[in-house]
């Protein structure tokens, strides 16, 4: 990534005081949650700028790909303890609204037709790390620490569930939220979880690595890829078998002849 294009003010779309920055290194968006200080933990605010920035990335023509890192020395903490003083049965209103929020943006990664790639670095914890594997690639660097440890403060890690179950063999999966265990590199890779291994000081570079190589290829076919993936994942064989081929169909129309 150019540091020509990263410093340019132009190639950022967002203040940098925002919760979440976003800078384009040409056709690729960078998305950092921005929250160092906290480890960027998930509080309303910077959850709400996360979901608002994967929709507006995913809604710009000159983006074709998206990269989420973390500032600081985390990808994120998870949900800030600090606001669950108010979200309370008393405020019942209030956690509907924020379990809603965070529900749209855990699914957001999968749902928006543009690839994405996680860099996780340091910890990757409950709500973090669902973000982190919700993306359709990840990237570990090596000092990360990623896990549901929501048991040990006596909260259901409900939100992120779904995504680990889906991503991870069952047995696994529930000893992960059951006993609160992080998983290191290594065993993200094992297990499937990354794709690969870097050095925390690589991790972002090999993202936007994968990213410029999505951006390379067409848009359409990439998009419709992509969707096909994940709404054949939940679908009957046969039903699967028939969405590929009305895609295989409709995307042939597309293709340019030689």
């Amino acid at each position: 990534m150019s540091e020509t294009t990263l410093d340019a003010p132009a190639a950022n779309p967002v203040p940098e005081s925002s919760l979440v920055t976003a800078i384009d290194d040409g056709p690729v968006r960078v998305l950092t949650l921005n929250r160092p200080g906290k480890l960027n933990a998930l509080n309303t605010e910077l959850t709400l700028e996360l979901h608002d920035a994967l929709i507006a990335a995913d809604r710009d023509p000159a983006v074709r790909a998206i990269v989420l890192a973390g500032a600081g020395r985390g990808f994120c903490a998870g949900a800030d303890l600090a606001e669950f003083t108010d979200l309370t049965p008393a405020q019942s209103d209030k956690v509907a609204l924020r379990a809603d929020l965070t529900a749209r943006t855990q699914m957001l990664p999968q749902q928006i037709g543009k690839p994405i790639v996680s860099v996780v670095q340091g910890p990757a914890i409950g709500g973090g790390a669902g973000l982190a594997i919700a993306c359709d690639m990840m990237i570990a660097a090596a000092d990360v620490k990623f896990g549901y440890p929501e048991v040990k403060h006596s909260i259901v890690p409900a939100l992120v569930m779904t995504g680990l179950q889906r991503n991870l063999g069952r047995k696994l999966a529930f000893e992960l939220i059951s006993t609160g265990r992080l998983l290191g590199a290594d065993e993200l890779l094992e297990y499937g979880l990354a794709n690969e291994v870097a050095a925390p000081a690589e991790a972002l570079e090999r993202g936007l690595t994968i990213a410029q190589s999505w951006a390379r290829h067409s848009p359409v076919a990439l998009g419709a890829i992509k969707e096909l993936f994940y709404r054949v994942a939940d679908l009957p064989f046969e039903s699967a078998m028939k969405a590929g081929r009305d895609v295989n169909q409709i995307m042939r129309s597309f293709r340019e002849a030689p």
